[in-house]
């Protein structure tokens, strides 16, 4: 039996975890070719590439409006560190693709946060990146969302709150503009 000063380190893997959503997910079915049910490793020096194209794509989306090949995940080692990274870049002749509010053109390539949603036409997928050690591979986990990733941002009403903690009867969206009260009228 070895003691513990013996054993081996267990060496942490980095993990993408993409969370997909496309509003007619139900009905056309587009990532049924995707493996939703268990982590998959990618050795380091290949793209994890996502289109249309089966025989290209380790990723495959079921859509006749999906590139041949939409865009590639490259797994890096930053420059003068030991953190890992990921660049996407954009393989899509006909389709811009954009990372948060980064929009990217055919063969533009960027740095993928931490976190950040990346969309095209109506396919939206949240990436985050969980670090790991490993250098000869890195791990991607897919998941699918009802909901939609990327939401219209309701502002909340700029309307004053009375002291009494009410809101007024009013609506600025009806042409009314607030008027100032005398707490003493209340």
């Amino acid at each position: 039996m070895s003691s513990f000063g013996e054993a081996e380190t267990e060496e942490t893997v980095t993990c993408l975890h993409l969370t997909f959503y496309h509003p007619g997910q139900g009905e056309k079915m587009m990532f049924r070719c995707l493996d939703f049910c268990r982590r998959q490793q990618v050795r380091a020096d290949d793209a994890a590439k996502f289109g249309r194209d089966s025989s290209l794509c380790r990723y495959s989306l079921v859509d006749t409006r999906v590139s041949r090949v939409q865009f590639s995940l490259h797994f890096y080692r930053k420059l003068h560190t030991s953190e890992y990274g990921f660049e996407i870049k954009n393989l899509s002749k006909k389709t811009k693709l954009t990372v948060d509010q980064t929009e990217l053109g055919y063969l533009n390539k960027i740095d993928l946060p931490p976190q950040c949603t990346i969309s095209f036409g109506d396919y939206q997928i949240l990436a985050e990146i969980q670090e790991g050690e490993a250098v000869d591979y890195f791990e991607t986990h897919l998941h699918l969302t009802q909901a939609p990733i990327l939401q219209e941002r309701c502002l909340p009403s700029l309307l004053p709150i009375p002291e009494t903690g009410t809101s007024p009867p009013f609506s600025l969206s009806q042409g009314k503009s607030p008027t100032e009260i005398d707490e003493n009228e209340l």
